[in-house]
């Protein structure tokens, strides 16, 4: 099932054709990382079946896979290796190598270093909802998000995304449901949140396992502290933490809805795929629009207004799928992790 969710809307003139996604696709299936090579990225089979198609059809909605592959290597490992290099050649000729040259070393050590480094891998599921125009990633920081919708759009003729905006910002309606005790309508406030101050100090104030409809949540709203993350559940089918930057986390179906999916006893690995994303495209799209609206609704775009619809700066050189150049070292920023179906 799905652990996070960032929501996109997709542009009115495009069709999502499951043939022509499959397509596309195939020209940028994964590959891992060469031997010199630090990361790696491409579409995979959602069931994880080899051979198997790269867009999942299941009750009309659709589900693609990006993999990810990265070659650990801490930038100690490499100052290691470009000091060795560096007292070798001050020893050969009497000085040390000047800024150009340390720079020319330290990509040598990462030459060197990295056919030796392990690979950390991980994926994330993408879902595409035709009728609503949604596409949703499974993806715990925006920026990760992003990254996948940006590929898509590169790969997909047509597709026009943008982020989902609504005419209250998430923290403006989270302050006046902690603020007043009244959750919006399907949902309830749950025993988890995050306040931080706007003010120089920052100073952050986290509940975990705590009633929220108390008179010191309210006094920290009263002074200013704005809420950047509230639990919540809808309809007591669904929990999870909604985020300042619209974003879902720590996303969980609960107890009756679970029941329901098992009652018809233990299925097979396909069974299990289908039943799984049978039952969280259900809830979610019926629970998606009254999160809308209880953020007050759609934020009406203007023609030509803000859309993800480059790559960053990585994946529209090409180096987002097929990185050439390896990456500054030490970069050690953990991968979202692959999403359990």
């Amino acid at each position: 099932m799905f652990k996070n969710l960032t929501v996109y809307r997709i542009g009115p003139d495009w069709t999502a054709d499951a043939r022509a996604i499959e397509s596309a696709l195939d020209k940028q299936r994964f590959v891992p990382c060469g031997a010199t090579q630090q990361e790696s990225s491409g579409w995979v089979e959602p069931r994880g079946e080899a051979h198997a198609p790269l867009v999942e059809v299941v009750d009309r909605q659709l589900f693609l896979k990006l993999k990810f592959e990265k070659r650990l290597l801490p930038g100690s490992v490499v100052k290691e290796r470009v000091d060795e290099i560096a007292q070798q050649i001050e020893e050969q000729t009497g000085r040390k190598p000047g800024k150009k040259q340390t720079k020319e070393l330290k990509e040598q050590a990462l030459l060197e270093l990295l056919p030796m480094a392990f690979t950390k891998r991980s994926a994330l599921m993408v879902w595409i909802a035709p009728k609503e125009r949604l596409l949703v990633v499974d993806a715990g920081s925006q920026g990760r998000a992003d990254e996948v919708v940006a590929l898509l759009v590169k790969a997909l003729d047509g597709l026009a995304v943008s982020h989902l905006q609504t005419e209250l910002s998430p923290a403006s309606a989270m302050t006046g449901w902690l603020g007043t005790g009244e959750p919006p309508y399907n949902f309830v406030i749950d025993r988890e949140c995050e306040l931080k101050s706007p003010d120089e100090m920052k100073s952050v104030v986290r509940y975990a396992r705590h009633p929220l409809d108390t008179e010191e949540v309210k006094q920290h709203i009263t002074q200013g502290k704005v809420p950047t993350r509230v639990a919540m559940s809808w309809l007591d089918r669904v929990s999870f933490v909604l985020t300042e930057s619209l974003q879902v986390k720590k996303l969980a179906f609960l107890d009756v809805v679970l029941e329901a999916r098992d009652a018809g006893g233990k299925p097979s690995k396909d069974e299990a795929f289908d039943a799984d994303a049978a039952l969280a495209t259900g809830e979610l799209r019926r629970m998606i629009p009254d999160l809308i609206e209880a953020l007050g609704g759609e934020l009406a775009q203007l023609p030509g207004g803000p859309r993800v619809a480059e790559a960053p700066a990585a994946a529209a050189s090409g180096k987002a799928s097929s990185p050439n150049a390896p990456a500054p070292a030490g970069d050690t920023t953990p991968a979202d992790t692959e999403a359990p179906w």
